[in-house]
């Protein structure tokens, strides 16, 4: 009786809620944590439509980093829902993703991450501990050696 969803994605929506000009953390991973997002086309997919995203007016992003095989993203939740906006970023990444790799079949994994962040939280903290992913992870002894990050702050 197998299943394709992963055993812990239905604990990750407990609970969840959309609160309009909240931050939001969130962590998303490529399906059997493939590295899909190792190389710079399938990787600026996803930049491409968190920047999107953004132009739409769905959020305000303050930090991520896409790594090759999951997205850490801060931001701040416009007017719209949380689910949405994760919802649409993985659904077109994933078309471009595949398109870009002549493949098919999903990029994501089923679920996500999300932490709402509290208004006395240090978000230069939480974007700088973003961004430091691919140094903590050995894929570059410097940061300005990775293409695949931003901050509001840095």
């Amino acid at each position: 009786m197998g299943s394709t969803t992963q055993p812990h994605s239905q604990a990750l929506r407990r609970g969840r809620v959309s609160l309009q000009h909240h931050v939001y953390l969130i962590t998303t991973c490529t399906q059997q944590r493939l590295p899909l997002l190792s190389s710079w086309p399938p990787a600026r997919c996803v930049v491409k439509e968190m920047q999107a995203l953004e132009q739409d007016g769905w959020v305000s992003s303050l930090s991520y980093v896409v790594m090759p095989d999951h997205l850490h993203w801060l931001f701040v939740l416009e007017y719209t829902e949380l689910g949405a906006v994760v919802r649409r970023l993985k659904g077109r990444s994933a078309r471009a993703i595949n398109g870009y790799l002549n493949r098919r079949g999903p990029v994501w994994q089923p679920g996500y991450h999300d932490r709402a962040l509290r208004g006395e939280e240090d978000l230069r903290s939480i974007a700088r501990y973003i961004v430091a992913n691919p140094l903590r992870a050995g894929l570059v002894d410097n940061i300005g050696q990775y293409p695949l990050w931003d901050a509001k702050w840095l």
